[in-house]
Order: C-alpha cells, then sequence, then structure tokens
C-alpha cells in the first residue's frame, strides 16, 4: 500500500529464450550449463516466465540433430518429440513483417549478425525486457531489450 491508499502492483514480464538455453537443457556435455538452462526452463513453465521465438525451435531442431565432432546430442525423433513439447509447455512467438524490419534495422544499428537481429527483434516487438543468451554482449542495453547471459562464468 502507498500512503495515499493507493495499492502498488507490479506485473513480471517474461524473457525470450535464445537457442543455445535449450540445447544446453539435453547437452549433458555441460553439467553446469545444463544445470542452469534446466531451472531457467522449469521456472518458466511454472511461472509463465518465458517466451520461445518460434526461431529458436527451428534452430533447436537443426542443432541437437547435427554430429559435432561424431556427437549428436538428441536424434531426430527425440529433437521433433521435444518441439512438440516446447510447443505445449510456453509461449511461441512467431514472426510477422513489423519483426522483420526490426531485424534489418537491429543488423544495421547494433551490428548484430541476422539471426541475432531477428531474435532481439521479437523481444524488442513483443515488449520483453530480457533476453537470455550466451550470445550476445552480457548487461547490454540494445533498445529497450538486455542480454543477460545466464552462463556467465560456468564451465
Amino acid at each position: 500500500m502507498t500512503g495515499a491508499g493507493e495499492e502498488r502492483t507490479s506485473t513480471a514480464v517474461a524473457a525470450l529464450i535464445d537457442t543455445n538455453v535449450l540445447i544446453y537443457r539435453f547437452d549433458g556435455r555441460f553439467p553446469a550449463k545444463q544445470r542452469v538452462a534446466t531451472e531457467i526452463l522449469r521456472r518458466g513453465i511454472v511461472e509463465d516466465s518465458v517466451r520461445l521465438p518460434h526461431q529458436a525451435i527451428v534452430e533447436f531442431v537443426a542443432a541437437v540433430t547435427r554430429p559435432i565432432r561424431g556427437h549428436i546430442i538428441l536424434r531426430q525423433a527425440d529433437a521433433l518429440r521435444e518441439a512438440e513439447e516446447f510447443l505445449r509447455q510456453f509461449t511461441v512467438l512467431y514472426p510477422n513483417e513489423a519483426i522483420l524490419r526490426n531485424a534489418i534495422r537491429g543488423c544495421a544499428a547494433y551490428q548484430l549478425n541476422w539471426f541475432d537481429a531477428h531474435l532481439w527483434s521479437f523481444a524488442e516487438h513483443y515488449g520483453l525486457e530480457e533476453i537470455l543468451t550466451e550470445d550476445f554482449q552480457h548487461d547490454r542495453l540494445y533498445g529497450t531489450v538486455r542480454a543477460v547471459n545466464p552462463f556467465l562464468g560456468l564451465p
């Protein structure tokens, strides 16, 4: 309560999840990052506090099924099943013309690569305050969106 009897409320704004968080959830080669990613996603489900851009799901399936030095994180059938689970468990954000146009501006304004600019544009367009990613400069503000690296300092 404030002094005038007006109630003060705050609404938590959801964060946007980058592909690397989804990948680390299943990548046992990095156990500390796997634990952090698992906690972020579990908390996100319980609190409805994260959003997935459709781009992250597309990139997730491609990344976890591609051999890296002889290692495949998930078989294609498992990756597709997990993609379906993401669709069921999280609010998924889809692109539109405004997001695409803003991504073009993000490439120029912030010198982001095309995929990162697209990710940033989702957050900017949907009014999300944070992107959880290891691919952006930690704690930097891009427009109205702050990049947060949840894996900072982990091996």
